[in-house]
C-alpha cells in the first residue's frame, strides 16, 4: 500500500488518523537518552503541529522545574514531579501564572517500604490542591503483593499507573513477564496506564545485547489480556519479534487502557508505523 502524502504544505487538520495511533506518543525529547535542549525541543514540538503526522503526538513532557523556562508555550504539558506528594500543588499555580496548560501530572512512589501510604499521601495532596487532570503514579518494583496493594490504592483513588519499561542500564529493564503482570493488574482494576522509557520502536528488539520492548507489543498484549488471555500468553506477545504478525493484530480496544508512552524520539515510532503499513488510513478528508 502506498505511503501517505507527506508534503510540507499539508494541513494536518485534513488528515484522519486511525484512532489507535492518535496521541500515542508523548514528546519526551528532553529526557535521556535524547537529552535535547529545552528550547530546541519546544521549537520542534511547535513545528510538528503542521506536519502530516501531527496527530501521532500528544503532550510535551517536562519536569516541574522546567515550567518557568517555557512561559506561554502553547502545548498540553505532562509534568513530571521531581519530588514527592508535596510538590503536586505547586505546578498548577505556576502554570496558571505562566499561561501554560497542564494535561497530566506524573509522580513516583518514593517510600518503597510503605507504597500504599505513599499513594494515599499523593491522593490527599491532589485533592487538597483541587487537581482534576489525570495523575499517573509510578509504583516501582515487580507485581508483588505490596505492589498490587499499592495498585489497588491507585485505582481506589481514581488515578492511573505509569509503567517504566526501559532503562539506560539494560540489566534493569523489566522482563516481559513483569510487564505482562503490570498490565494485567491495571486491567483487573480497570485502570488506565501510560508507559515511559525504552519504547522508541514498534517491535521488541535487542539493542546492545539487552531486550527492548516494542510499543506495538505492549498494545497487542494489552488487547490480548482485555480479551481474556492469561499473563503467560501476554508475555509471549511481549516477546514477539515478528513485526508483520503484530501489525496484523487487532489492537482497537487497547488504547482505552494504554493511553500513551513518553519517547525522546517521535521520528522512530513514526518510521516504524510507516514501515509496517499502519499509517495508510491517514488519508485526506474534505
Amino acid at each position: 500500500m502506498a505511503s501517505p502524502d507527506t508534503s510540507l504544505d499539508l494541513d494536518p487538520r485534513s488528515r484522519r488518523w486511525p484512532e489507535q495511533w492518535r496521541g500515542l506518543v508523548d514528546d519526551a525529547a528532553i529526557f535521556p537518552p535524547g537529552d535535547a535542549p529545552l528550547p530546541e525541543a519546544t521549537a520542534a514540538y511547535a513545528a510538528r503541529t503542521r506536519e502530516w503526522h501531527a496527530d501521532l503526538v500528544g503532550s510535551f513532557v517536562l519536569r516541574d522545574t522546567d515550567l518557568p523556562l517555557v512561559r506561554g508555550f502553547d502545548a498540553p504539558l505532562s509534568v513530571v514531579l521531581t519530588g514527592g506528594a508535596g510538590q503536586l500543588a505547586g505546578p498548577f499555580g505556576l502554570a496558571d501564572r505562566l499561561g501554560l496548560s497542564i494535561a497530566a501530572l506524573e509522580v513516583a512512589v518514593r517510600d518503597v517500604d510503605d507504597p500504599v501510604g505513599n499513594v494515599r499521601r499523593i491522593d490527599a495532596a491532589a485533592r487538597d490542591a483541587g487537581i482534576e487532570v489525570p495523575v499517573y503514579v509510578e509504583v516501582p518494583g515487580p507485581p508483588t503483593a505490596s505492589w498490587l496493594a499499592a495498585a489497588d490504592e491507585v485505582a481506589a483513588c481514581d488515578h492511573r499507573l505509569k509503567l517504566r519499561l526501559g532503562h539506560v542500564d539494560h540489566d534493569l529493564i523489566p522482563d516481559a513477564a513483569t510487564v505482562a503482570g503490570w498490565i494485567d493488574a491495571a486491567l483487573d482494576r480497570e485502570m488506565r496506564f501510560k508507559a515511559t522509557a525504552g519504547l522508541h520502536r514498534a517491535v521488541r528488539h535487542d539493542p546492545e545485547g539487552g531486550g527492548a520492548h516494542g510499543f506495538l507489543n505492549v498494545m497487542a498484549a494489552t488487547q490480548a489480556l482485555w480479551d481474556g488471555a492469561g499473563v503467560a500468553d501476554a508475555t509471549a506477545v511481549l516477546e514477539q519479534r515478528d513485526g508483520a504478525a503484530l501489525a496484523a493484530t487487532d489492537v482497537s480496544a487497547a488504547r482505552r487502557w494504554f493511553t500513551s508512552f513518553g519517547s525522546c524520539s517521535v521520528t522512530e515510532p513514526l518510521d516504524d508505523l510507516v514501515s509496517l503499513g499502519l499509517t495508510t488510513e491517514a488519508v485526506d478528508t474534505p
